[in-house]
């Protein structure tokens, strides 16, 4: 059984191929057990934000899980293999060190990425398919990610994608205080946005969401008000600003409905941000004259900017990756010989049990006990000692001197002195 990282992300894949992998939080433990069901997986976790769709896998080979990712999205193979990457082993883990870490983020050292990679991991365990390797992987994940994030800066002055959100508003927008901000969705990501822009004290801030008092419960933190998505056709052109990021498998936001939008606002300028996988606008809305629409990819191009003054953090953040990688390899290769170590103490165990046993019954029988204690030292001693001893005198020639070596060096004898 191997270890397999495979997927695609921001670094591989544009967001209209991103998008079309993309999982369904509330379908993820049956896809997690699709996936494990008479396939070659025995094991096996799901990675799926905006960004990337990951798939962790302890399984015989990675062909499978491919497979199954084209097949679960109704895709043929080769639309999205040129985009796939397969990790085994030593690559694998690395790679989830290095995405929990931050560093392998379209925003170098973005917090929010080892949050989804801890979700993921309580959802494999609630579905059933985090066995005992994924499970110890995932735990010295999180483990290399905060020893990262602690001794190393590589969250120091972070440009997050909610900030970079506010700096693409303000680019159209000077003063963002004059605007009024619709955010769609009510997740983490729209969370984050909120508190940006109510750094900027705008004019209004409003939540629409699904479930109404979901979105009023996070309007409510920055003194905004909420509306269901129903709504959103008949009120879009109050807004200046669209802050969009749901899991809505369909588009919120349609050409015709931003058309008419515009129409209504007189041709004054609207910022559309859709932090969406899938999105959550129509990307044809961008050729409108008095719309700036704004994708994720967009936003990474922004941030790019701040890498250089990261660069000496990432370098140490890579030398303890590297270490710790060593670590878990180190534990994985000693994992083959656990069966061999518990048959050899279940020998030893059942030698033991029965020079007891056969001295409890001498004991019985009112035997000299300082006798029976000498018997049943030589016993057991007689006994472990037999199997080295017999198989050194069954060899022969060069086998007979490597075997010596061998038992030499397990039992720490020196036979020259």
């Amino acid at each position: 059984m191997q270890l397999y990282a495979l997927g695609l992300n921001h670094h591989t894949a544009p967001l209209a191929v991103r998008e079309q992998v993309a999982f369904d939080p509330m379908r993820l433990p049956e896809a997690l057990v699709e996936l494990t069901h008479g396939r070659e997986v025995r094991e096996a976790a799901i990675l799926s934000t905006c960004n990337r769709t990951e798939l962790y896998c302890a399984a015989e080979a990675p062909e499978a899980a491919a497979q199954w990712l084209a097949e679960y999205h109704q895709l043929q193979p080769q639309k999205i293999s040129p985009y796939l990457y397969t990790l085994p082993s030593r690559d694998a883990v690395r790679h989830m060190f290095r995405v929990a870490s931050g560093l392998d983020s379209m925003v170098l050292g973005e917090p929010q990425i080892l949050g989804q990679m801890k979700q993921a991991a309580r959802v494999a365990e609630n579905a059933g398919t985090l066995g005992t390797l994924l499970h110890k992987l995932f735990q010295k994940t999180f483990a290399v990610a905060k020893e990262v994030r602690s001794t190393t800066a590589i969250g120091a002055n972070i440009v997050s994608m909610a900030a970079a959100t506010v700096h693409l508003a303000e680019r159209i927008f000077e003063n963002v205080a004059e605007q009024k901000v619709l955010f769609i969705g009510a997740g983490e990501m729209v969370e984050l946005c909120a508190a940006h822009f109510a750094a900027r004290q705008p004019k209004k801030m409003t939540v629409a969401n699904r479930t109404l008092e979901r979105g009023a419960a996070v309007a409510a933190r920055f003194s905004g008000d909420a509306m269901r998505l129903d709504e959103i056709g008949g009120r879009l052109a109050e807004y200046d600003v669209i802050v969009s990021c749901t899991a809505s498998p369909l588009p919120i936001i349609g050409l015709g409905m931003a058309e008419r939008a515009i129409k209504a606002r007189r041709h004054r300028p609207m910022v559309m941000v859709d932090l969406a996988v899938p999105r959550d606008i129509e990307p044809e809305i961008a050729k409108l004259d008095d719309v700036f629409l704004y994708t994720l990819d967009d936003l990474g191009a922004i941030v790019e900017s701040g890498l250089e003054s990261r660069e000496k953090a990432v370098v140490e953040a890579e030398a303890i990756i590297a270490s710790r990688v060593d670590g878990f390899l180190h534990w994985l290769d000693a994992r083959e010989t656990v069966p061999t170590i518990r048959a050899l103490r279940d020998t030893a165990e059942r030698t033991r049990r029965h020079e007891v046993e056969h001295a409890l019954k001498l004991l019985a029988k009112g035997e000299d006990p300082q006798r029976v204690l000498e018997a049943l030292s030589h016993g057991l001693t007689n006994k472990l000692m037999h199997g080295p001893t017999a198989a050194l005198n069954q060899s022969e020639g060069k086998s007979r001197g490597e075997l010596a070596e061998l038992i030499a060096r397990l039992y720490h004898l020196h036979p020259e002195e």
